[in-house]
């Protein structure tokens, strides 16, 4: 059993981070800026910090095995989250990524693809900056999951793919993962790791 701090445990990919680390048995601590609506829940730490302050949020992960941030990129600068882990001397980080930064065949990346929505370029590029810091990064051990082009609500399966940089595209033509699979894929990652400072994908 791990002990881990959650920033954005109340969002979509955040609560069901959650719910799956509860369901292995860890200790969570949830870091939003209200985790009221999380209700009482066994195992779970509430704290209400807003990522902004970093002095809350240095306090909130005091002690931890390891941070999962599914914070927002385009919300926050990129030092709101690693200096604070840093400084509390947190050495684990795993990040829910983005899909804009992954390749498809020929090597361009999906944020510059035609058709790419316009009202998710600035969180892709944050995302993608965001990807670049940490390949510089020399003092956490971190890991990067990119979902696929979609990423939906759904059942958990626990059946689907691992890739590295590219977009992975099921025999049907569709990119996309569940919240709830995709939980099953980081928390595999945060227990038994395999892609230490490197990104990686999960897709049907």
């Amino acid at each position: 059993m791990s002990k881990i701090a959650i920033i954005g445990a109340t969002g979509r990919a955040g609560s069901q981070l959650l719910e799956e680390a509860l369901r292995r048995g860890h200790s969570v601590t949830a870091i939003a800026r209200n985790t009221a609506k999380l209700g009482q829940r066994a195992g779970v730490l509430k704290r209400d910090v807003d990522v902004a302050d970093r002095a809350a949020l240095q306090a909130a992960v005091v002690g931890h095995d390891a941070v999962i941030s599914a914070a927002h990129f385009s919300s926050i600068p990129y030092n709101a989250i690693i200096e604070p882990l840093k400084k509390a001397g947190v050495g684990r980080l795993l990040m829910v990524g983005g899909a804009g930064s992954l390749l498809l065949p020929g090597g361009t990346q999906v944020i510059d693809s035609p058709g790419f929505p316009e009202e998710y370029k600035a969180e892709a590029s944050a995302g993608s900056q965001y990807l670049d810091a940490l390949r510089q990064e020399q003092d956490l051990d971190w890991t990067f999951l990119s979902p696929s082009a979609e990423f939906v609500e759904g059942e958990r399966t626990g059946h689907f793919r691992l890739g590295q940089d590219e977009l992975l595209v099921s025999a049907e033509g569709r990119s996309w993962i569940t919240f709830a699979d995709y939980a099953i894929a980081l928390i595999d990652e945060l227990e038994n790791p395999a892609h230490r400072r490197q990104r990686f994908t999960v897709g049907y």
